[in-house]
């Protein structure tokens, strides 16, 4: 008989960088995984590269990556890059935290698929992560 339950979608929560508030990304990984998605948190002070490389080799559907430094326009670049540099077409970055509008525009035309502000709403964001996971497909 097949299995008739879906694949959870695959999610995995990171802090680059010096900045040390997680309390933010706690709360949304907590939401993801009630909504039933298996959530891998990295933990505080992570490089992009190891991030990225922690994405590809979970195999997750989803890298989300919370800054509140400001370093957000230095951090993305490097794990875009380093995820292109593994061939991870099928995960889809997203970034959370405190950025300038300006800055989502530009975060979005070098790859960004969404950036999701401090004051999104938890339901808000799962369902974000669900539309993008079921319009990119299967991988």
């Amino acid at each position: 008989m097949a299995d008739s339950k879906k694949t959870p979608i695959r999610v995995m929560m990171a802090k680059i960088g010096l900045d040390g508030h997680d309390r933010g990304v706690k709360v949304v990984a907590r939401a993801l995984r009630d909504a039933g998605m298996d959530v891998i948190y990295t933990g505080l002070h992570r490089t992009p590269e190891e991030v990225a490389l922690a994405a590809v080799q979970e195999d997750v559907d989803v890298l989300g990556i919370s800054l509140l430094s400001g370093a957000h326009m230095t951090i993305f670049p490097k794990v875009l890059r380093v995820l292109k540099e593994q061939d991870a077409k099928g995960i889809i970055l997203l970034g959370g935290g405190v950025m300038p509008d300006e800055d989502v525009t530009e975060l979005k035309a070098m790859g960004v698929q969404g950036v999701l502000l401090q004051d999104t709403p938890p339901n808000a964001i799962i369902e974000t992560i669900e539309t993008l996971v079921a319009e990119r497909g299967a991988r």
